[in-house]
């Protein structure tokens, strides 16, 4: 579960220093199949991870608004900001907390109940879903994304 969590940072980092090749204006640009832009979908990944991680240890969620963090080094501030709290809680898992049971209330009113674990590999999945976006968006605009291969990376060794 950590290394997945660690590659995930490591990635993102990569995609920080990939967008500061890149106009702002094109981070900013809405695009095909995603929930925004690019620098966007940044900002919607860091925001997702931290409010699954809030909810699991029983604290408010709330949303923050795209709006106010319309650059990088705001998304960045964002990420560092919150990524104490999502490493803490990440570097303290153990297995025993896999099977915990979480119950949440859909919008339409149901309860749905799942494992800790099935969250927080959903938090895992969803930015690599995203991280694909990246990447199809970044040869749209002509640039070479960044790798999103886990081998090679040293991640089993920390």
């Amino acid at each position: 579960m950590q290394m997945l969590f660690r590659y995930n940072w490591m990635v993102r980092e990569e995609w920080y220093r990939w967008c500061e090749e890149v106009e702002e204006k094109d981070l900013l640009v809405d695009r095909t199949g995603g929930v925004g832009g690019i620098l966007h979908t940044l900002f919607h990944i860091i925001d997702v991870e931290w409010s699954w991680i809030r909810l699991l240890q029983g604290k408010s969620d709330f949303q923050e608004n795209f709006q106010e963090y319309q650059s990088l080094q705001k998304v960045r501030e964002l990420d560092a900001k919150f990524r104490k709290e999502v490493e803490q809680f990440v570097s303290a898992w153990e297995e025993s907390m896999d099977n915990q049971l979480f119950q949440d209330t859909m919008p339409d009113g149901r309860i749905v109940t799942d494992t800790w674990g099935e969250v927080m590999r959903h938090a895992i999945a969803h930015e690599i879903h995203h991280i694909g976006q990246l990447s199809v968006w970044a040869r749209e605009l002509g640039k070479k994304p960044v790798s999103a291969n886990l081998i090679g990376r040293n991640l089993a060794s920390k």
